[in-house]
């Protein structure tokens, strides 16, 4: 019988890092091996429970930390030291550069040089190096192995050059291209591992919300009750609590007295309150609008519906398989081709052209130099930080430069639609009346003025007339508002629940009756974005299949869809079923989700792409890898160009820098180029790649 382990491992600080653990555990054995670096979570089913501890013990020699589940909250306080290594290297980078461009005596000299460049090194050394050993270990050369055998040859050519050739020193010191790779590498980590941890705070938020104040009823033993006032995470199984007009309800339970109308829109996306009463099931976090119920506690803790919900985005982030960046996939072989290609050119010098030991050392090293990672390394970040730059002035905030990469591979749009495709604001959709017109809007206007329900509220903004004195008002909580007018007729609004009969096939809003006789009918609807019928269209052009996919009542969203002629449509799903119908929908092609409150964060995390609104819930914000900050969908468009701009920069930056390396290599293993102008002509690599990735700033976007 098979085993589920859970672990939290520190230092798995990106994407790699977690693709390094899950293939060790599956050469091991292990089978559904999952990390998760933004959250150092790690999982994986072993058959035999006897090789547990050795797997464990197999990660830490990766070089990570198995944390004991006491450790686990000082996980992300100890997750990395890239940042301080990084402020260090700053501080011994920036005055080692000075000499290229200012001509002061102590910055040319040589031990200057080397006592600045030394602490540089020693933090490649031990950043860079145990990551390049771990990969080599696993059979996965990775970029950090590029990383550190560049760092690593210009520092040991300076070193060598500098005891060998002494009085010709300064055509060997590199000493501060050795910085450069370290120290501009290590910033890219940064922002990378700045972005990862950034993913973790949708859980954190959604912890924050599942917090609430929860006032138990206490029964002593002659039957009086004290209401005591604590926060929701005291609240036992079958403790009864009271929840009033306006409150979050604090747990699931079942209501066992009372009756109310719960906004649910946050789970369920319906935007209409929902009559709840006796033996009636609610949701914690949900809102009570209306009413007052006292709930017996079903669920608590990590047994909840929000706990749930918890797990399903930590799940759906987690679940999503590390993205291995290119420059990585290419240096699997383009590492033991550049150590092979420097060994080889040592010993053909050596060996068969009869070139001296120092000779043949200097142009072995030499190739190393000239084919070190800057500009291959460069290639991405340049491309991405401008891409990002332009994105954000456009009112688009991306979390990491994969996400902007992944745009041009989208197939299919998902779209929610309560507050997603609509603004969230209920309007009149349609009416019928056997009366005239007129007199159905003032009677309906008088009655509605009576109430406080969001639909009642709704109803007078857009109908403000008020002919009708009425008497003998009378409310009746869930239902609806019955009055008398002046000639005595008995109207009344409300709900299906005032017909005795209905033959209308499909269920209205609101019903109005007039001595007990039905008169008319209204439906409300969500009001649409004002974009959103353009946004629609623009995807469809380019060739996008579009999806609704809501937990709204299936006639609202068939109506909508019609409406925008959206594609497909699923309605009516709850946070779980969300996440199963999207899996089946990702199976068909890649899929970006584009939603906004707390029910479609597990979704929006477990997407290819998660795409929120900046009015969105706050867990919805944490859970996307984009937000569109000025909360218009009329800007996604342009998210999605950009994202392919991007990439096609990207990859002319790799071509550049590999041209270069085809070029140079070749021309200093034979000798013909020195590590002078080999210096140069890897900085013009740089300047070249850089202008390219400007381009983008400018670039017409179609």
């Amino acid at each position: 019988m098979s085993k589920s382990v859970q672990c939290k491992v520190d230092g798995m600080t990106c994407g790699n890092c977690a693709l390094t653990v899950t293939t060790y555990l599956a050469k091991q054995g292990a089978s559904n091996a999952v990390a998760n670096a933004s959250t150092g979570d790690v999982s994986f089913d072993i058959e035999d429970e006897n090789i547990e501890s050795k797997l464990l013990n197999g990660i830490q020699d990766l070089g990570f930390k198995v944390v004991e589940e006491t450790e686990s909250g000082e996980l992300v306080k100890s997750h990395s030291k890239v940042k301080q290594y990084l402020l260090i290297s700053l501080f011994f980078w920036v005055p080692l550069m000075l000499h290229m461009f200012i001509n002061w005596a102590p910055l040319h000299n040589p031990y200057v040089q080397f006592t600045l460049a030394l602490p540089v090194y020693f933090i490649g050394l031990n950043y860079f190096g145990k990551s390049a050993f771990r990969s080599l270990k696993n059979g996965m050369p990775n970029m950090d192995v590029l990383v550190f055998i560049g760092a690593s040859a210009a520092f040991f050519y300076s070193l060598i050059g500098w005891i060998l050739f002494p009085t010709q020193v300064h055509n060997y010191l590199f000493f501060e291209t050795t910085a450069s790779i370290i120290t501009l590498v290590l910033a890219g980590n940064y922002l990378e591992e700045y972005s990862v941890k950034s993913t973790a705070a949708s859980i954190r938020e959604l912890m924050k919300f599942q917090k609430s104040k929860a006032k138990i009823i206490f029964v002593d033993s002659i039957g009086k009750e004290t209401i005591v006032e604590t926060e929701n995470e005291f609240v036992k199984k079958d403790d009864v609590v009271l929840v009033n007009t306006g409150d979050k309800i604090p747990v699931d339970g079942i209501i066992i007295k009372g009756q109310a109308a719960i906004d649910e829109s946050m789970m369920t996306g319906e935007s209409l309150p929902e009559l709840k009463e006796e033996n009636d099931f609610v949701i914690g976090g949900t809102i009570n609008t209306d009413g007052s119920i006292r709930v017996k506690a079903t669920a608590v803790g990590n047994k909840s519906t929000f706990a749930n919900i918890i797990h399903l985005v930590n799940q759906a982030q987690a679940a999503k398989p590390p993205m291995q960046k290119l420059a990585d996939k290419i240096s699997a072989i383009f590492v033991p081709l550049v150590v092979g290609i420097s060994i080889l050119t040592f010993l053909l010098n050596h060996f068969v052209f009869d070139e001296s030991i120092q000779n043949s050392l200097m142009r072995m090293i030499a190739v190393m130099v000239i084919a070190c990672p800057c500009a291959m390394g460069l290639a991405t970040p340049a491309a991405i930080m401008v891409g990002l730059g332009r994105a954000a002035r456009n009112g688009i905030l991306i979390k990491g430069g994969d996400t902007l990469e992944r745009f041009k591979d989208i197939q299919q749009f998902v779209f929610d639609k309560t507050g997603t495709l609509t603004t969230g604001k209920l309007i009149i959709d349609q009416f019928k009346s056997t009366i005239s017109v007129t007199e159905f809007k003032e009677i309906v206007s008088a009655l509605e003025q009576h109430s406080s329900h969001p639909i009642a509220k709704s109803i007078v903004k857009e109908w403000p007339f008020n002919k009708h004195s009425l008497t003998s008002i009378q409310e009746i909580k869930g239902v609806g508002i019955s009055a008398e007018d002046e000639q005595g007729n008995l109207w009344q609004i409300g709900s299906y629940r005032l017909l005795t009969t209905n033959t209308d096939a499909v269920r209205h809003d609101l019903y109005v009756i007039k001595n007990k006789e039905q008169v008319g009918w209204i439906d409300m609807k969500d009001e649409l974005r004002e974009d959103t019928q353009l946004v629609i269209k623009s995807l469809h052009a380019k060739g996008y299949k579009t999806i609704l996919l809501s937990g709204d009542r299936k006639e609202k969203c068939d109506r909508l869809a019609q409406q925008l002629h959206i594609d497909e449509v699923y309605s009516e799903q709850l946070p779980q079923q969300k996440m199963e119908t999207l899996d089946e929908i990702m199976k068909r092609g890649f899929t970006a989700m584009v939603g906004d409150g707390i029910n479609d964060a597990p979704s929006l995390a477990k997407a290819h792409i998660g795409i929120s609104l900046s009015d969105a819930s706050q867990i919805a914000m944490q859970s996307a890898q984009v937000l569109l900050l000025k909360n218009k969908l009329s800007i996604l468009p342009t998210a999605i160009e950009l994202g392919k701009q991007t990439y096609l920069t990207i990859k002319q930056n790799l071509f550049w820098a590999f041209f270069y390396n085809i070029i140079a290599i070749p021309f200093a293993a034979t000798g013909y180029l020195t590590p002078t102008w080999g210096a140069a002509i890897m900085g013009l690599s740089d300047v070249v790649l850089i202008i390219n990735s400007l381009r983008l700033r400018y670039k017409k976007l179609n």
